[in-house]
């Protein structure tokens, strides 16, 4: 970790539905004391309406975000990469803290499927904040 702030990348496969939903937890649970970033290694062409109607029924607004692609410069100013079924697309790089989450895919899904991913990403995001502050 670095002596500042830290840094969390989330990376999926479409960066539209699990590592949009990580990303918009943790900027809501810890402010400005961790920096956030999200990509996709094939980025979708927005975000899954369905997570962001299931992370408005907590009062977090993702509704503005935009898949973004996995760049190598990401991964190197992260200090912790969390993928999200990416597999092997995603760079690695010594010196850095991954970890696999293993969740199922939001795509597709209406909410009440929805529901429970985003749950479930809740209490990993509450956990990974606990460790970095």
């Amino acid at each position: 970790m670095t002596a500042q702030k830290p840094s969390v990348l989330f990376v999926c496969v479409h960066n539209a539905g699990r590592s949009q939903m990580a990303a918009g937890f943790l900027r809501h649970l810890a402010g400005e004391h961790i920096e956030v970033r999200s990509a996709g290694s094939m980025p979708a062409e927005q975000i899954n309406p369905v997570a962001v109607d299931a992370m408005a029924e907590l009062g977090i607004d993702i509704i503005a975000e935009q898949p973004k692609v996995l760049t190598t410069e990401a991964v190197q100013a992260s200090d912790v990469v969390i993928t999200m079924g990416c597999g092997d697309a995603c760079p690695f790089f010594p010196g850095k803290r991954y970890e696999d989450w293993k969740l199922d895919d939001p795509a597709g899904q209406g909410l009440d499927a929805v529901r429970p991913i985003r749950d479930d990403i809740r209490s990993r995001i509450e956990q990974l904040v606990g460790e970095l502050l």
